[in-house]
């Protein structure tokens, strides 16, 4: 089994996700707890909660990388589910990375351009600004397609349960914005997208919608925000031979 440094692999991943250039991210992004300095193991997630660091030590993950985080916005006490969350991770000596903003918006391992990527949508540029950087992506399908084909593809594709609201148009031309990403709808209309993809449903988005005949596809905030962390973890196995496996704890959300 493959061996690297701690050190190794978190300069290597600041640097690829380039981490730097969203200084204006609520999550505290890269290393948010040192454990072990020796990696052979790499647990992904969606989401830093208590049943994947139970399941990251019960496999003897050495480094933990997560789209969601512990820390936001910094640390105002170690008290409660935080303390215990961080005891956790130190007792196992699991290391913990964080990668929110720069995972949703990576041209070559971020969520929404794995989701075109995955639905064999040609990308056609950024879409969806957020905090003054656009985070999503839009693309063209090959062909009109029936929404409720689009839909279908996604939901087998995603593992989910999508919410949609159909205005009536097919679908070629998608925006994507992985989570909570609703409010990139603004930007639908001067780029003729006729379909957009995200994570959560909105009622705000509603009638921006109807206004635009945008049709809205809903496939659920976790489901949209594994294929970056899925991706990232492909590019450290192949980078660096580490053993790596996805903790998989869908909220149905």
């Amino acid at each position: 089994m493959r061996e690297i440094s701690l050190k190794t692999l978190v300069s290597f991943l600041d640097a690829e996700l380039g981490l730097s250039d969203f200084p204006k991210d609520e999550s505290l992004n890269g290393l948010q707890v040192q454990g072990r300095e020796k990696i052979r193991t790499v647990g992904l997630a969606v989401d830093a909660c208590q049943y994947v660091f139970q399941e990251a030590s019960r496999k003897q993950v050495d480094f933990l990388f997560v789209h969601h985080g512990l820390i936001w916005g910094g640390i105002k006490s170690l008290r409660g589910l935080m303390r215990d969350r961080v005891k956790m991770l130190l007792d196992a000596g699991i290391s913990l990375y964080a990668c929110h903003l720069p995972l949703d918006w990576h041209p070559s391992y971020g969520n929404n351009a794995e989701l075109l990527r995955i639905l064999s949508i040609r990308n056609m540029g950024e879409f969806g600004e957020y905090h003054g950087r656009k985070i999503g992506y839009w693309g063209r399908a090959k062909k009109d397609t029936l929404l409720s084909q689009f839909v279908a593809e996604v939901n087998a594709l995603l593992k989910t349960k999508s919410s949609v609201i159909d205005f009536g148009k097919k679908v070629r031309n998608v925006g994507v914005v992985s989570g909570g990403g609703w409010s990139a709808i603004t930007e639908a209309d001067k780029l003729g997208i006729d379909t957009f993809l995200t994570g959560e449903p909105s009622h705000s988005a509603y009638t921006l919608a109807e206004e635009m005949k945008v049709n809205l596809v809903f496939a659920g905030h976790y489901a949209t925000e594994t294929p970056g962390v899925k991706a990232c973890g492909r590019l450290m196995e192949k980078k660096f031979g580490l053993a790596v496996e996805f903790i998989d704890h869908p909220t149905g959300l």
